[in-house]
């Protein structure tokens, strides 16, 4: 496995030699990160899926893109080795460093193997039941856990997946599954002993650092049954390992038709209702939008003309939509999931672009 991590100095070099505007780049999480990051999400299990994400990672990489954002079960694990295997043959050919490129993924839900030809079923059960590594009880909607020996594990099989000794972020993925099974206070157990797994983990240098990716525990009201208090489990990660805690990042949806994160006071800090954005600020967290074209629907959409207006400078289609999570104030890197390369060029080529002021995002919501 490659070892090291993102650093300041790799990844500033990286910004230097883009060519790409200069605003592109942000600091985040202690590195500079570009604005566009490549996901991992969609595809078929399939070799052709794996060879279009590796030539995508490889064109993100000469784009100025040096975030990328998987899941261990995204593909049947396979996004994860695609990436993998693109940024050792970009660091074999001397194109990057290890220390140039920020590497995420997440571990929640239950992986079966996409090039295991025994059915998923099959997979799940002597994986992880017949072993002992999980019991039923531990389970949530079918799919989900968070036991301290589960995420171990998945952080091991995603770093064998990615060839990489640390990866840079590590997500709890959508721990809110969890409250599907389990009363609040059980589940308040539940996330205290996966922070210890995963702060673990880094005093081990298994990973550089802790988030939770979420889809609805970040962005919605307070009263809802799936809400996360982010300030919550900022205590929580202060509780577990004190003021030097690893909690670094967030992942939440964000694009024209879910703007919450920047456009609705879902979270409180310090008595004051906050958008997430403005909440992970707050908080020294980086925020990471998913989502960002809502798997390419909103590439082809009628934008409104708020919306034309603003970006009149961005080409129409993928990119105009990307520039608003892209541009949003507190966005770390906004994720676009693309395997087609020639999509890809067109859609991060973005990155050539400044983005918008966040003033002007703001003012989309009064």
């Amino acid at each position: 496995m490659i070892p090291g991590r993102a650093t300041g100095a790799g990844t500033r070099a990286f910004s230097e030699r883009a060519g790409v505007d200069p605003a592109h780049f942000r600091s985040a999480a202690g590195v500079r990160l570009s604005s566009i990051g490549l996901g991992t999400y969609l595809g078929e299990e399939d070799d052709a899926t794996d060879r279009g994400f590796e030539e995508c990672a490889a064109i993100a990489l000469s784009s100025g893109v040096n975030v990328f954002d998987s899941a261990v079960n995204y593909r049947g694990q396979r996004s994860e080795r695609a990436i993998g295997r693109a940024l050792a043959r970009a660091r074999a050919d001397g194109r990057i460093a290890r220390e140039d490129v920020f590497v995420a993924t997440k571990g929640g839900f239950l992986p079966h193997d996409g090039e295991d030809p025994r059915d998923a079923e099959t997979q799940v059960r002597e994986k992880y039941f017949d072993s002992g590594l999980l019991a039923p009880a531990d389970l949530a909607a079918g799919c989900h856990a968070m036991t301290p020996a589960f995420l171990a594990a998945m952080i091991n099989c995603s770093r064998e997946n990615l060839g990489l000794e640390t990866i840079d972020l590590y997500y709890l993925h959508n721990p809110e599954t969890q409250l599907q099974a389990v009363p609040r206070a059980a589940f308040e157990g539940r996330l205290r002993a996966a922070i210890e797994a995963l702060e673990s983990a880094c005093g081990e240098g298994r990973i550089a650092a802790w988030g939770v990716a979420t889809w609805d525990a970040l962005r919605v009201p307070e009263a809802h049954p799936a809400h996360l208090s982010l300030a919550g489990l900022v205590d929580a990660a202060r509780d577990v390992a004190g003021p030097g805690h690893h909690f670094a990042g967030v992942q939440a949806p964000l694009n024209l038709a879910m703007p919450q994160a920047v456009g609705y006071p879902s979270q409180t800090i310090g008595g004051k209702a906050l958008p997430l954005a403005d909440a992970a600020a707050e908080l020294g967290l980086a925020l990471f939008a998913s989502a960002s074209i809502l798997q390419g629907r909103l590439a082809a959409a009628d934008l409104p003309p708020e919306i034309d207006v603003l970006f009149a400078g961005v080409p129409a289609g993928a990119r105009r939509a990307l520039q608003f999570p892209r541009s949003a104030g507190g966005v770390a890197s906004a994720l676009v999931g693309v395997s087609n390369p020639e999509h890809a060029r067109e859609t991060l080529g973005l990155a050539r672009l400044p983005p918008a002021s966040p003033a002007a995002i703001s003012r989309l919501f009064g």
